[in-house]
């Protein structure tokens, strides 16, 4: 089985800040973790170009581009950061890291799409999900995802694609961008209240949105996911399956109060996987969302990246 492994040293130069939990250092737990345990002999590492601009807007909006594009590039140019939104810094470095994220995502499924691997793991940051058509917040400038997804029905034809979005934070700016669009279907599941204190009510008929009280652990998720997810995918067979891969559900991470832990992240990509190889030819996208504490984080993609490769 193969499965390609994106990402770019720019992706670690986003820096946000002294003490900011999405950090570079998450990119670099993930690689030791992945070298350590020997999970990278099983992967194809390719490098992360950047994006197209007239994808990005095919998910946000041309004036959106422009006005982010500007403020990205008048912080490279000044070397100087600038604050986005209370949670959300722009640095030196952001522009150049936000196109290889993004880019990554849009390469990876040209990659699946040509036959080249069967699935892939985009390892980038700044992470995309929050991002709506119109707004940068909660970390995210580019909606990685999205713009992947669009692109793989727009660009190269498919009719229905799945995203399956299991971070701890809902995924407002995915549900933003594709809402409405019948050729997607989004299946999520959220701690409820949580940032973006939303989602509880789903903007479309084309989303399954799950929120979970704090506190909720693995059996419960998994028990909701079985019979809320899994007849919603099964019904609309995707032809590629799209994940905003977040693990900041685990118990560990202190930016969410659930209860996950690394099993729970592995039996989740088996039943995303069991979807796509029934329905989709195995094309599965995944990209990194949250997850901050280091350790939880580089453990639990280890687990998810050996369902992926089948190791």
């Amino acid at each position: 089985m193969s499965t390609a492994y994106f990402s770019h040293p720019d992706c670690r130069r986003h820096d946000m800040g002294a003490g900011h939990p999405e950090c570079p250092q998450r990119l670099t737990a993930i690689d030791d973790w992945l070298l350590a345990t020997g999970i990278d002999l099983a992967l194809t590492r390719v490098e992360a170009q950047k994006v197209d601009l007239a994808d990005v807007e095919r998910a946000h909006t041309h004036g959106y581009v422009a006005e982010i594009s500007d403020i990205l590039k008048a912080c490279e140019a000044s070397g100087e950061s600038r604050a986005v939104d209370p949670d959300t810094v722009a640095c030196p470095n952001t522009w150049s890291a936000a196109l290889r994220a993004a880019g990554a995502a849009v390469q990876a499924t040209e990659m699946v799409l040509n036959g080249g691997c069967e699935n892939a793991f985009c390892a980038v940051r700044p992470p995309g999900h929050h991002a709506t058509r119109d707004q940068s917040m909660g970390f995210c400038f580019f909606n990685n995802v999205a713009v992947a997804a669009r692109y793989a029905l727009d660009v190269r034809g498919l009719q229905r694609v799945a995203i399956v979005d299991f971070d701890v934070h809902h995924g407002n700016g995915t549900e933003d961008i594709i809402a409405g669009d019948e050729r997607v279907l989004m299946v999520s599941i959220f701690q409820h209240p949580l940032y973006p204190y939303n989602g509880a009510v789903p903007k479309g008929e084309n989303m399954i949105n799950v929120p979970v009280p704090a506190y909720t652990k693995g059996a419960e998720i998994r028990a909701l996911i079985e019979s809320m997810w899994m007849p919603a995918l099964e019904a609309f067979k995707p032809e590629m399956i799209f994940i905003s891969a977040g693990f900041d559900a685990h118990r560990e991470d202190d930016l969410g109060q659930l209860g996950l832990v690394e099993s729970d992240y592995e039996w989740m990509t088996q039943r995303i996987k069991s979807v796509a190889d029934k329905h989709s030819q195995g094309r599965i996208v995944s990209c990194l969302e949250g997850g901050y504490n280091l350790d939880a984080l580089a453990r639990s993609v280890g687990v998810h990246l050996r369902v992926l490769a089948g190791i």
